[in-house]
């Protein structure tokens, strides 16, 4: 009896197992289809870190995918070790809550945070930091993906820098699927 139950027990398990990776990789684009090639990404980062190093910032980036997952993570010359998640946990907001809330930077998300009585709970959503430094990485109409910026001293330091990001890119984000 207790041979039949570990059998059925280990049977259930590989069946969700072999379910969940379709049903995540399903979840881990965007409905377009567009994605930002990791080039673009490097490039977006790279933009973001001189235009900081450039007002005497030190900071890091984080450049992640339509499902928050981090596409690519740089720390910038005598960036401090917390930039580097405050620049992920930026990204990773506007990227899941952007499309939800109807905003495109993590400071708007701080506004929001700040004048909502369910802004505490919100804010303490595992990853998400409503501070401004994240930027939405736009493909049309629709967030693909995402860039924040953390280590200036104010997130609206943070925030123009990721904007310089965005702007160096703009013009080649991809508009559909197989774009990149």
């Amino acid at each position: 009896m207790k041979t039949m139950f570990m059998r059925a027990v280990a049977l259930a398990v590989a069946a969700v197992g072999a379910f969940a990776p379709a049903m995540q990789a399903e979840a881990q684009v965007a409905k377009s289809g567009a994605v930002l090639p990791l080039s673009l990404a490097m490039e977006a980062a790279s933009a973001a870190i001189a235009a900081c190093e450039a007002g005497g910032y030190n900071v890091s980036v984080a450049v992640v995918d339509a499902s928050g997952v981090v596409k690519l993570q740089a720390k910038g010359d005598h960036s401090t070790i917390h930039t580097r998640d405050s620049s992920f946990r930026k990204a990773y907001s506007v990227v899941t809550l952007g499309p939800v809330f109807k905003f495109e930077t993590s400071g708007d998300l701080a506004a929001l945070v700040a004048k909502s009585p369910a802004g505490p709970a919100l804010a303490s959503l595992p990853d998400i930091l409503p501070l401004a430094g994240g930027v939405a990485i736009k493909s049309g109409d629709e967030i693909i993906a995402a860039i924040g910026v953390g280590g200036a001293p104010g997130g609206d330091k943070d925030e123009v820098c990721a904007q310089a990001g965005v702007a160096r890119i703009r013009d080649r984000i991809p508009t559909g699927p197989h774009a990149s």
